[in-house]
């Protein structure tokens, strides 16, 4: 045989090879996802595990299964808060549930509207006279928040409790990029606006600052009185403001300082804790390890209930009972087909207008978002329109936040329900391009122009970019705001001039909304809802939610089923308070990586609140899934 055969019998046999490992590789992942998938024959007598290994979000993003893969690494659980709730109160109510067994070891959080929701369905639980028992080695804020519920807290050896409280690091460029001759064009409008700052300052303007201080210490307030009031005798300044004190009372015991603080009741293992729940539900018959108990996972639990029009947060009407429809908008607002957990306009809008033929009863938007690109909040906001020109009563449900292009889609609402925690307002908007010019004049690098217009090739970002380029991007960045102001003047029927004073990008929570006119009410989704249902004219029992979803890609679908299997069958590390500190250091990292993506990526003119981000979200509690090319900037960055 010649030579060129034999390699040509070789490339054929690695061909083949390579198709069987795929074909193998393929039946392998499909075994594992129906194996993974929940089981209702599952749910036993004893108590609901919420082993709550993620972070707690609005609505769960789709995870990119090849970006996962390439990776190497699992990507983080995350739980959608009306699925926790209504699991909640449907074992408060379930016979074969006889407590609820809250492990917080790897929990990573979410925003405080959704903590707030959760924890109030916890509290519901145990009014039902059921008793909850909470576990974790270090307990954060959000942990704190919900273990607050429980009847006994139950705080490892090695663990402590470590409040932060609203607040942080707020990062300025403005020098780093003098510093490389990088040009920052920022077009602002709103005083208070502070998405372009960081950007265009060295430090906070006292605008910034001032709205930064006021918003964070109204959560902080709120946050307090929340823990307090589930659990009377609760001293969280002995964690915060005493801490100094307390360290050197009890010898930097940090476990026992929360219980002497009366954040924690019992110091115990896991495997102790264990125990006490198998005292209450009874001893795991099937599992002989120390600490096992009789119990129903989360999945398996959630996946036995009914869920009337593919979702839902409680029992709702029969097939033949009204339809309340219900979109979710979360995360940042984007022109494109962005999948669920990133809030896609061209996505939503087709969800909406699909909507249309339905004969929806009412609708009700559900908004957790910060903002994003005036182009995609403007797209949503004509889609819920159509809706409301069809006669559709449209209520707003607001969630952790709804400002900026959140608080453009709201306008569109005929009622907005909100929460004291939620963050909105934030009425402005920002344009961030950069320029190169003087970094490439710098290396011998010279832009030379040929034009037919003033605004022939601009914006150039090579070469510079000319007066009237200049002029047209502040008048279109004032002209946006103008509409924006007359869009939310107009609904709220509050005067523009008042209007103006309102917004200037200032940031108000829920509370402060509401005396303002910005918000008609508080409550949570449910509350939306039912108002939604009241509008057209269907009485209680007599609707149901239908969530509008698109359909998942079914082999994506099952690689992403797989891989949060195997994020949520991942052994607990014992996550230690310095163990969150570290976490933190990720998070910053990769904060710093995402602010100058954005300052690369140009996308416009934006109605996007950027200091929201890491005041009340998921996001703040939860390390993003980094793409390749920023793993490698974080690895730099870490080193």
């Amino acid at each position: 045989m010649s030579f060129a055969g034999k390699v040509w019998r070789l490339l054929v046999g690695i061909k083949d090879a390579l198709a069987l490992l795929f074909l193998l590789l393929f039946f392998a992942l499909l075994f594992s996802a129906l194996s993974a998938r929940p089981n209702p024959a599952q749910v036993r007598d004893g108590a609901l595990l919420l082993d709550l290994g993620g972070a707690v979000v609005d609505e769960a993003s789709e995870i990119d299964p090849i970006n996962a893969l390439l990776s190497g690494s699992l990507p983080t659980r995350e739980y959608q808060a009306r699925d926790l709730v209504r699991a909640i109160d449907e074992a408060a109510r379930d016979d074969r549930i006889k407590a609820l067994a809250l492990d917080l070891t790897t929990f990573t959080g979410g925003g405080q509207v959704s903590m707030k929701e959760v924890a109030d369905a916890l509290a519901r639980f145990r009014n039902a006279d059921k008793p909850i028992i909470a576990y974790a080695v270090a307990y954060t804020d959000d942990a704190l928040m919900l273990a607050a519920q429980a009847d006994e807290i139950w705080i490892d050896p090695l663990g402590g409790v470590a409040i932060r409280g609203p607040g942080g690091t707020v990062l300025f460029y403005a020098d780093a990029l003098e510093r490389f001759n990088i040009t920052a064009h920022v077009y602002q409008v709103g005083a208070y606006k502070g998405t372009g700052e960081p950007f265009a300052n060295s430090a906070m303007s006292p605008e910034m600052r001032e709205n930064l201080e006021t918003y964070t210490s109204q959560l902080w307030e709120e946050y307090q009185a929340s823990v307090v009031q589930a659990r009377s005798g609760a001293d969280i300044d002995a964690v915060t403001t005493g801490l100094t004190a307390m360290l050197e009372e009890h010898g930097g015991d940090l476990a026992q300082i929360a219980v002497e603080a009366g954040l924690a009741d019992t110091i115990g293992t896991r495997d102790e804790w264990g125990a006490r729940v198998a005292e209450i539900a009874g001893e795991d018959r099937l599992d002989e390890k120390p600490g096992a108990f009789a119990h129903t996972e989360y999945d398996n639990w959630l996946g036995s209930l009914p869920s009337p029009g593919g979702d839902g947060l409680r029992s709702f009407g029969g097939s033949d009972s009204g339809t309340i429809g219900v979109i979710t908008v979360a995360g940042e607002i984007s022109d494109g087909e962005a999948g669920p957990g990133s809030a896609g306009a061209a996505r939503i809008t087709a969800l909406l207008d699909d909507a249309l033929d339905d004969d929806l009863d009412a609708l009700v938007v559900r908004v957790d978002s910060p903002g994003g690109t005036v182009t995609g909040s403007e797209a949503i906001r004509r889609a819920v329109m159509r809706h409301r020109d069809k006669g559709t009563p449209v209520a707003i449900s607001m969630g952790n936040y709804a400002a900026s292009g959140g608080y453009w889609i709201a306008t569109a609402g005929q009622r907005i329900f909100a929460q004291p925690e939620t963050l909105t307002g934030s009425i402005g908007v920002v344009a961030v391009i950069p320029s190169f010019e003087d970094l490439l004049a710098e290396y011998g690098v010279n832009a030379e122009r040929i034009e037919t217009t003033p605004l022939s090739g601009q914006p150039d970002i090579l070469g510079g970019f000319s007066p009237e380029t200049e002029a047209l991007l502040r008048a279109e960045t004032a002209s946006i705001y103008d509409r924006f102001v007359g869009l939310v003047a107009d609904a709220r029927g509050i005067s523009v001039d008042r209007l103006d004073e309102l917004a200037q990008g200032r940031v108000w929570t829920g509370g402060s909304a509401r005396q303002l006119g910005l918000v008609d009410q508080f409550g949570d989704l449910d509350a939306a809802m039912e108002w939604a249902a009241s509008e057209a004219g269907l009485e209680e029992g007599e609707w149901k939610p239908r969530f509008l979803t698109s359909p998942p890609d079914p082999f994506e679908a099952m690689l992403a089923g797989l891989l949060g299997g195997s994020a949520q069958e991942e052994p607990q590390a014992l996550v230690t308070v310095s163990g969150q500190f570290a976490q933190q250091e990720q998070r910053t990292t990769l904060r710093v990586i995402s602010d100058f993506e954005r300052l690369m990526s140009a996308p416009g003119v934006q109605a996007l609140c950027l200091e929201c981000l890491g005041h009340n979200s998921a996001s703040a509690g939860t390390v993003p899934q980094a793409g390749w090319w920023q793993r490698i900037a974080g690895a730099i960055f870490a080193h």
